[in-house]
């Protein structure tokens, strides 16, 4: 899915966007955060994020989502891979730290809502569609991104064993500010 790069950041700014009251409410992203990430030979989380959030399920063009996700705060359970994911090769943590959502629209679906924004990772921004749901203060989406259209490692040596596409799940908790 070409649309969906690389990490679960996308999904995490789109799920915190999603919350439907009855006016615009300005959430705050709670402890308890998860943006995991999976395919062949790479798995792990993202431990760091922040953002903004505002939510109208009545006017849904009032709703905004900025999420920032700290790419020095992956784990992936082995030390060495950290290290490697955020070399210049795969994240280049030094030069991009952040993995960054901003949403421009907000569309309602039968299984819940899709956030339509940039996602931007290693400075190259695409336009993503993010499908996800909102239920008890608990921002949630499943998707695909596709590593290499965000220049994400490459298909060389021992690169080319890590999945193309990876699988993000994204739960994210949110208090009313």
């Amino acid at each position: 899915m070409k649309k969906f790069k690389t990490l679960i950041p996308a999904g995490l700014i789109l799920v915190l966007s999603a919350y439907t009251t009855i006016e615009s409410t300005n959430w705050v992203i709670a402890d308890g955060h998860a943006i995991n990430f999976s395919g062949t030979d790479a798995e792990g989380v993202f431990a760091s994020m922040s953002g903004d959030v505002q939510w109208d399920e009545a006017d849904l063009t009032a709703s905004t989502c900025a999420l920032k996700i700290d790419v020095n705060s992956i784990n992936t359970g082995n030390g060495m891979k950290n290290k490697h994911a955020k070399s210049d090769k795969w994240f280049d943590a030094e030069t991009y730290p952040y993995i960054e959502f901003i949403s421009d629209t907000f569309t309602k679906t039968a299984s819940g809502y899709e956030a339509t924004g940039t996602l931007k990772m290693r400075g190259i921004e695409k336009e993503v569609t993010i499908p996800f749901t909102f239920e008890d203060d608990t921002f949630k989406a499943m998707f695909s991104v596709n590593r290499l259209d965000y220049e994400i490692g490459s298909m060389k040596g021992m690169m080319k064993k890590v999945s193309n596409e990876i699988k993000l799940d994204v739960s994210i908790p949110v208090t009313k500010n």
